[in-house]
């Protein structure tokens, strides 16, 4: 007998439905808790693993155990496995439980984690083999299957190398699993060790593995930036630019000095160890231009590196720099050095920074930074434009409607009068919004921040305070990479910062005692591109016992060269005298003949000259005066490298100089760059023959290369040295290598030339011409004698008397 069908009701279905769900939900859930992550942390016995990292573990470990995750810690180091299991359990004993959770709690969770962690020595490759052995057998005895692994390099960059080796060869985890490497800074000292550590790492780990930590990313006030630009869009969006931010202020000061740390100093100094990494990237995450989902880490990274390409490029001038006075004797004392030894390492670093984009421009970031200063505070103030006139008296003012007040958006990072993390938002801006998990706060009664009661400030803290580490172990363990330096990023951020290293390598910092003993010591102003102290300060060359000369103890030297006149200072007088002498020479043509033609040579030397010219002469004839270039490189007019970039972004867009009297070289023809063809040296030679009489340039300035070159005119090479032409294409030994530049005949038929001549770079070469007869080939500088005109030499101490 057959049985009848049986017959399915709309609510049955709906029953089995749901409990196959909650079967599936069980199973998914079983999975989730069985998936257990191994972390390692190498240097486990070091300051930072016992500072910070244990802690960040612990506080990782609390978090997550609860969620259906399984740990175990690995604590690693070359010490042998007795001292460092004690040195290891007594950096364990200082592990801390967040206020709110009960003691009784506090102490069952700390027994968990300390079960649950264990030291071994890791040295040879059998130590890690052995390592990933132990892992793969606790995972198949508890039915575990593997999530990932965590490898926390806090260890120097010299060992990476060979730890990134043997976790590569033994101790990845299996297929489906994830691998997280975790490198601490210094990620290099100049653009190229980080790019040799780059291409090191990169042939052991993928890009997406690694994870290069910078903790101010992960100081809440930091991490707050894009959240509140985000949710703050509708506020912001019309006052982010340049029309309305005056400038933006970038500080971290330190109150303590680099005691016990000179080995590290000596070898990185203020501006690798503050500047181009913590500051920058609080800079990027200011400026960067807010991605339309903030939460994705892939548009975070890429808006960032489009900050990077459009930072303006950083000269000597963009900088000051100080050192603490004892602290070459710390030196002396710690490294063991000679008496006559004395640093000439920052400690103390302000730097002038200009993001050339539609919404930047012109908008001063100043990135500061010092050790052994009056208050440890850090923060990053968005200080906004006031063009309000009040005509109520100051006291009728009220703080949430009078646009008189300061008004100004701070990121407090930490430390100072407030002592947390905070928001501060100037009332008579907007009323802020801001995640839960901040709140409004109340800070000590007649507080001043910034010029302004804390009353006129809408101003939000932490509901809890947490660690930088410890809130980037957090994003390390899910994955998300905005919080950390990418490869990309890393090697933008040190092309952007080694040329003002290498320009102040050889610059004697100015000295200050250190404290409230500072005063007015490091103040500095900035104006046209360039940051210069307040204050002026003797010149000391040799820093010494007694007095040391100042600059005015010296008399501009006046004396002959190449048995032409030679004028001979410290490079700031050099620099305004030559600035004088080259007005009075325009004055003078403009008087006699209606106009002046200058011509400009490239390169770094001029950058000082230009900033001279645009800020402290305002009664040079720039409407009658043609500006004309000595030489360019074959690049487009745009290009940072381009000569005439230089002139465009130190002098023209600072004074009033007629577009059609301004005539760069045409390099850039036809979509092509110098090509023989389009003839621009030619086009370049008939607008000269047009405009200027006789060919006869009122002044050419000139420099000199090290290897004796000037102009683009190079040695042993023939090209523009006799001949008719006046403008020619020539070869560099360095790159970019073609170039276009005026003939050395054209030069000498100038009515004056001047050659600055700067920097101790340049003694070796000053003291070969000098002995050089004429010699053009050799030496094309040689070869600058005006048939009918002056020659004057500028050259400062340090290339002169090095």
């Amino acid at each position: 007998m057959l049985a009848e069908p049986f017959n399915w009701q709309p609510g049955m279905w709906k029953m089995l439905i749901v409990v196959m769900c909650v079967a599936l939900l069980g199973c998914l859930q079983a999975q989730e808790l069985q998936e257990h992550v191994s972390i390692i942390l190498l240097g486990a016995t070091g300051d930072l693993a016992k500072k910070y990292l244990w802690q960040g573990l612990f506080q990782l470990y609390l978090d997550e155990a609860g969620r259906g995750h399984s740990f175990s810690f690995h604590g690693a180091a070359l010490t042998a496995p007795k001292q460092g299991q004690e040195l290891m359990a007594k950096a364990l004993e200082s592990l801390s439980c967040p206020k709110d959770m009960a003691p009784s709690h506090c102490a069952e969770e700390k027994d968990q984690f300390l079960q649950l962690s264990r030291y071994r020595q890791l040295k040879t490759a059998e130590d890690y083999q052995a390592l990933n052995k132990d892992i793969e057998a606790q995972l198949q005895h508890a039915g575990l299957r593997e999530a990932g692994r965590i490898f926390y390099f806090s260890v120097p960059p010299f060992a990476y190398a060979d730890i990134a080796r043997n976790i590569n060869s033994s101790c990845r985890p299996g297929p489906g699993a994830w691998l997280r490497v975790v490198l601490e800074k210094p990620f290099g000292h100049d653009h190229f060790s980080a790019q040799q550590l780059a291409t090191e790492l990169g042939s052991f780990f993928q890009e997406e593995e690694m994870y290069r930590v910078d903790h101010y990313l992960g100081k809440q006030a930091v991490a707050q930036i894009l959240p509140f630009r985000d949710q703050n869009r509708k506020a912001l969006d019309s006052l982010w630019n340049r029309h309305h931010v005056e400038r933006v202020e970038i500080i971290m000061k330190e109150t303590v000095d680099a005691e016990g740390r000179t080995s590290f100093y000596e070898e990185y100094g203020v501006i690798r160890d503050v500047l181009q990494n913590h500051l920058t990237e609080v800079l990027t995450l200011v400026a960067m231009e807010l991605p339309l989902n903030v939460s994705s880490a892939e548009a975070v990274l890429r808006h960032k590196l489009q900050v990077f390409q459009a930072l303006r490029g950083l000269q000597r001038g963009s900088a000051v720099v100080g050192q603490y006075q004892s602290y070459s004797e710390q030196v002396r004392r710690e490294l063991q050095k000679p008496d006559s030894f004395h640093s000439l390492t920052p400690t103390f670093a302000a730097v002038l920074v200009h993001i050339d984009n539609l919404r930047w421009e012109g908008v001063p970031f100043i990135l500061m930074s010092g050790k052994a200063l009056d208050e440890r505070v850090g923060y990053a103030r968005i200080l906004f434009k006031n063009q309000a006139c009040c005509v109520q008296s100051e006291k009728h003012w009220a703080a949430a409607q009078s646009q008189c007040l300061p008004r100004q958006l701070i990121f407090h990072i930490g430390h100072g009068d407030l002592g947390s993390p905070a928001v501060l938002v100037s009332r008579n801006l907007f009323r802020p919004s801001l995640p839960s998990s901040w709140k409004e706060m109340e800070g000590p009664p007649g507080l001043h921040l910034f010029g302004s009661p804390l009353s006129d400030y809408y101003a939000y803290s932490p509901v809890q305070e947490r660690d930088a580490h410890s809130v980037l172990l957090s994003h390390i363990f899910h994955g998300r990479k905005d919080s950390f330096i990418t490869t990309e990023n890393l090697l933008a951020s040190w092309s952007f910062w080694t040329p003002l290293l290498e320009s102040l390598a050889h610059k004697a910092p100015r000295l200050y005692p250190g404290g409230a003993e500072n005063g007015r010591l490091l103040d500095f102003e900035f104006s046209s591109g360039r940051l210069f102290f307040s204050q002026q300060q003797p010149e000391q060359l040799v820093p010494g016992p007694g007095p040391a000369p100042m600059p005015s103890d010296f008399q501009v030297l006046r004396a002959k060269y190449r048995e032409s006149p030679l004028v001979s200072a410290w490079s700031e007088e050099l620099i305004s005298k030559l600035a004088n002498d080259i007005e009075a020479t325009a004055v003078r043509a403009v008087r006699r003949f209606g106009q002046f033609h200058l011509a400009l040579s490239g390169g770094s030397s001029p950058v000082a000259l230009f900033q001279q010219l645009a800020t402290a002469h305002y009664g040079f004839p720039w409407a009658h005066t043609h500006l004309w270039l000595v030489d360019e490189r074959c690049v487009p007019l745009s290009d940072p490298e381009s000569n005439f970039q230089g002139l465009q972004a130190h002098l023209l867009q600072h004074v009033r100089v007629p577009y059609y009297n301004i005539h760069p070289m045409p390099v850039h023809l036809q979509q092509r760059l110098c090509a023989e063809e389009d003839q621009g040296a030619q086009i370049y030679a008939r607008e000269i023959s047009a405009l200027v009489a006789n060919s006869s340039f009122d002044l050419v300035l000139l420099g000199m290369g090290a290897d004796g070159h000037t102009a683009s005119l190079f040695p042993q090479s023939p090209t523009g040295l006799d001949g008719e032409q006046l403008v020619v294409l020539t070869t560099s030994p360095s790159q970019p290598h073609r170039r276009m530049s005026l003939s050395l005949p054209l030069i000498n038929r100038a009515k004056k030339v001047a050659v600055l001549v700067m920097g101790r770079m340049k003694r070796e070469i000053t003291a070969l011409v000098s002995r050089v007869g004429y010699e053009p080939k050799k030496w094309p500088i040689s070869g600058v004698l005006p048939h009918s005109g002056q020659l004057v030499w500028y050259m400062d101490y340090d290339a002169f008397l090095a």
